[in-house]
């Protein structure tokens, strides 16, 4: 690490919507880490309601903290204990170009041991190897971040930094779909055409879905419906339920991927879904939400949650490479990282049409 410098530029949150850029050390690997130079981090909507102290105590733990967990960088330094596997070392060889994930598991519970590491039983415990980028371990808001190898893919061919940072929303919406089991000839609803809405959508064409309805309004309505979606502007309809009957014959359809989170969407969501249906909760409300259970028990609806984005980066870029999904409408905006408050601004407040924002250290 002779050449990487003691220290770099970080935004560091010192409180509820208390954050600056300060000079901070540069991270060192160990173990299973790599060193990699951030190029792309994207907003992601749980970031703002960190800054804004919505989870007290739990994400930060503590402060001052460095958030931030949608990124993607190039690798610029190799944990000694890696290089001792050839293997390892010359995946993640200084300049391989990577995407990262904000989940590593403990590795040792019953739930890591299964492939669901994003629901890690030791989730929060560092000291058990437990990792969660950018809400309890340091994020990549920042001009470096270390991180194990397993929370880093590598880029394929073609894809830019920027489409890489995309990865995050891109998996938690294919996981969706899979948690779904979307298959061909499926009818899909999506509620909430934000980014993961977006990519809900594409994911779910690309799995064979007949069509996919899509409940929303304005820019990011438009464009879903211009990239194929059937789209229901509930400013326009007067019951959007409705509509989705009649759209598909009365009946409802296979699949509801909710994205939104909130109560009138997840309501949609729950009356839209045919009997025998499968609703997948990607979104994640703040609020309390009443949920019908008595309507949904007798519907025998397969109710499935949705934490992050487990083992879905590898397909998830893949079919961004060959063109099956696209970022292209989803990354709006770019910005250096010393005007992240713009850059917050722009996408909290959808600024010309703003779906996500990108900040470039």
């Amino acid at each position: 690490m002779n050449d990487i410098p003691k220290t770099m530029k970080a935004l560091v949150l010192k409180g509820p919507n208390d954050f600056e850029i300060q000079e901070a050390p540069t991270p060192e690997p160990k173990g299973d880490e790599v060193l990699c130079r951030v190029k792309a981090v994207a907003i992601c909507g749980t970031d703002p309601k960190i800054i804004a102290g919505k989870f007290p105590g739990f994400w930060p733990p503590t402060f001052p903290a460095v958030i931030g967990h949608e990124w993607a960088g190039e690798v610029v330094a190799v944990a000694d204990d890696l290089k001792a596997s050839e293997k390892v070392a010359a995946k993640y060889a200084v300049g391989t170009r990577v995407a990262g994930e904000a989940h590593k598991g403990c590795g040792i519970c019953l739930n890591c041991m299964t492939g669901h590491y994003t629901v890690c039983l030791n989730y929060g415990d560092n000291a058990s190897g437990h990792r969660h980028y950018g809400f309890t371990s340091p994020g990549a808001y920042a001009e470096y971040i270390v991180t194990s190898v397993k929370s880093a893919t590598p880029l394929p061919e073609g894809l830019t930094y920027q489409q890489g940072a995309m990865l995050d929303s891109a998996g938690v919406a294919l996981h969706g779909v899979q948690r779904g089991r979307v298959t061909t000839g499926d009818t899909v609803l999506v509620t909430g055409p934000g980014a993961v809405g977006q990519f809900s959508f594409q994911y779910s064409r690309a799995s064979g879905a007949k069509f996919v309805i899509v409940i929303g309004r304005g820019p990011r309505l438009a464009f879903a419906e211009s990239m194929g979606a059937i789209g229901v502007d509930y400013e326009k309809v007067d019951d959007p339920v409705a509509k989705v009957m009649e759209i598909t014959g009365g009946v409802g359809v296979d699949c509801t991927v909710e994205c939104a989170g909130t109560q009138q969407a997840i309501d949609w969501a729950i009356k839209s879904t045919r009997k025998a249906g499968r609703l997948v909760m990607a979104g994640l409300p703040t609020d309390t939400i009443n949920v019908p259970w008595g309507p949904m028990t007798l519907a025998e609806l397969d109710i499935l949650g949705v934490r992050a984005n487990p083992n879905t980066a590898a397909p998830a870029l893949a079919l961004m490479a060959n063109g099956a999904v696209t970022t292209e409408g989803i990354h709006t905006h770019t910005f250096p990282l010393d005007q992240f408050a713009e850059a917050l601004a722009t996408f909290v407040e959808r600024r010309d049409g703003a779906m996500k924002v990108v900040l470039e250290p």
